[in-house]
């Protein structure tokens, strides 16, 4: 994604004689086609659980088929508003996703050995999926705001600080550092892009990574005598086998699923990790049922789907009427890219455990939800693009 195009402010004017709207319905078809395969695989990797646990096959892939199919209509109907209208309320959707952050360590439903949820009964949500939507908008406003003072030092630390709250909150006040992490990641990225310089990121990237040398060097250090989880994820990811009854288990399976797919799988349905050797197969680990029912070919196709997905962020990006749109559609071209990648390293055990979904494909509402209503950001901006009469390729 060029740097030089995203940081443009306004198009070149074109008559109304001679220009079309524009409306990416590619980005639309890879959402639909993402949401149906992720349906299936849902169905499939949740049947039994559902059966033995609420005496319903379809408990869990009703509930997403139902969430997926409004979500779907809403998206088509919210994307025919102009972004710059949810652009107003950035601010505050910051401070009151901020906010329910910061109470849920106080009047949050714990589930699981963790409080990250608001709301009672089976109505509830995560407020840090509110959190990425609300960077998402704030930072490209505040951006846009601050104008040319972007040049300098002093603008961009004070974006980095407020997306550091928004980081501390999830953190600390939820206990969910993977999605502090992603925020944090969607900030830095939006503030890179915004930059006129590169330098000062270089020389930021590589202290980052001495200092995250010496601090894992010091964690293995402390991690024998300390009882903290994520230490102990550490100690895990480096052995499962090892650490198989505090936290390997689920790892270990997931390599078994992943391993015994081949290169077309056992066929849909015929998982056997997913017969309770693989805990919670259709959250984060779903992306193993995937490899070992539909094998390498399987994960290939779902991860063409999500390139594809990208490549329509990406198009959108370049090509909006103003910087505001352009950054919008890059963060959630970040955060998209982000959580793909954590889930599908997790699963692998390329990096510890994170408890990052797999966007449109693990079991959750307020993920489905919050995700769409991103989607339902980029077709909007994708409606402002003015196309020549000769033509755009897209």
């Amino acid at each position: 994604m060029a740097r030089t195009n995203v940081r443009k402010t306004k198009s070149k004017p074109v008559s109304k004689a001679s220009a079309q709207q524009y409306y990416d319905y590619n980005l639309l078809a890879s959402v639909v086609l993402l949401t149906c395969f992720g349906l299936i695989m849902l169905y499939s990797t949740s049947a039994y659980d559902a059966q033995v646990n609420y005496n319903n096959d379809m408990y869990f892939f009703g509930k997403q088929a139902i969430i997926s199919a409004v979500c779907l209509v809403g998206v088509v109907i919210a994307s025919q508003v102009d972004y710059h209208f949810y652009a107003k309320f950035a601010g505050l959707l910051y401070v009151v996703s901020n906010f329910l952050l910061f109470i849920t360590k106080f009047v949050g439903i714990e589930v699981n050995g963790a409080k990250r949820w608001l709301g009672t009964g089976s109505l509830r949500f995560q407020p840090a999926e509110i959190a990425k939507v609300a960077i998402i908008l704030f930072i490209p406003v505040l951006i846009v705001k601050l104008g040319k003072n972007m040049k300098g030092i002093k603008a961009p630390a004070v974006i980095c600080c407020l997306g550091g709250l928004t980081f501390l909150l999830a953190w600390r006040f939820t206990d969910n550092l993977s999605t502090g992490l992603i925020i944090m990641g969607i900030t830095v990225a939006l503030v890179f892009v915004a930059h006129p310089k590169t330098k000062p990121f270089i020389a930021a990237g590589g202290s980052f990574l001495v200092l995250a040398v010496v601090g894992i060097r010091m964690l293995v250090a402390q991690i024998g005598a300390s009882d903290n989880f994520r230490l102990n994820r550490i100690l895990v990811w480096m052995d499962p086998e090892k650490y198989s009854d505090n936290g390997g288990y689920q790892v270990i399976q997931g390599l078994y699923a992943i391993g015994s797919g081949g290169l077309f799988g056992k066929g849909l349905g015929n998982s056997a990790q997913k017969l309770y050797s693989l805990p919670e197969a259709q959250n984060d680990m779903i992306f193993a049922i995937i490899c070992e029912e539909l094998g390498v070919f399987g994960a290939a196709l779902l991860t063409i789907l999500f390139v594809f997905l990208l490549y329509r962020l990406m198009f959108i990006a370049q090509n909006a009427p103003d910087l505001l749109g352009s950054l919008i559609v890059t963060g959630i071209f970040v955060h998209i890219a982000l959580q793909v990648i954590l889930n599908i390293a997790v699963v692998i055990n390329l990096i510890p455990t994170t408890g990052v979904t797999l966007p449109f494909v693990s079991y959750g509402g307020t993920s489905i939800l919050f995700l769409m209503s991103e989607m339902a950001l980029a077709l909007s901006v994708s409606r402002q693009i003015k196309l020549k009469e000769e033509g755009l390729k897209v």
